[in-house]
């Protein structure tokens, strides 16, 4: 399965896109805290799935890191991403792209880019950092 196909059959289940609610429907706490030096992390802690967030964000890129840590949670449940940068010199590339290419296919509608957007005036619209639009699978055309 694409991680397309994972953030639609996600959006279908929940009925949303906004990943605050998606974690929230799906048992994760979000946490606001002074981090140095991240914007956010994912952890699980005595069982319980938290996502870290740094205080004082705006709101529309707390969106863009809760939808990149949701991705770890889903895609990577098992991978302890803080613990690789530090400890380790196994690249982590790999799996950073896949939580931003999930994020942007999350928070960015196809229809935006269908109806003539292009894609960074919709990761703008949504509130996605530019240097990461990119990663927007693009979309199918209805027929």
């Amino acid at each position: 399965m694409t991680i397309k196909e994972i953030v639609d059959k996600l959006i279908r289940k929940y009925g949303t896109r906004d990943p605050i609610k998606i974690a929230a429907m799906m048992g994760i706490l979000i946490q606001f805290r002074n981090l140095k030096g991240v914007l956010g992390y994912y952890q699980t802690y005595r069982r319980i799935p938290v996502i870290h967030v740094a205080m004082g964000l705006p709101e529309t890129l707390i969106a863009f890191i809760v939808a990149h840590e949701l991705a770890h949670r889903i895609l990577h449940p098992n991978v302890n991403v803080p613990f690789l940068r530090a400890n380790t010199f196994h690249s982590i590339d790999k799996i950073e792209r896949q939580a931003n290419q999930f994020a942007v296919d999350l928070l960015i509608p196809d229809e935006l880019l269908l109806e003539g957007m292009s894609i960074y005036e919709a990761a703008e619209a949504c509130g996605v950092p530019g240097e990461v639009a990119h990663l927007k699978t693009a979309p199918k055309r209805r027929t």
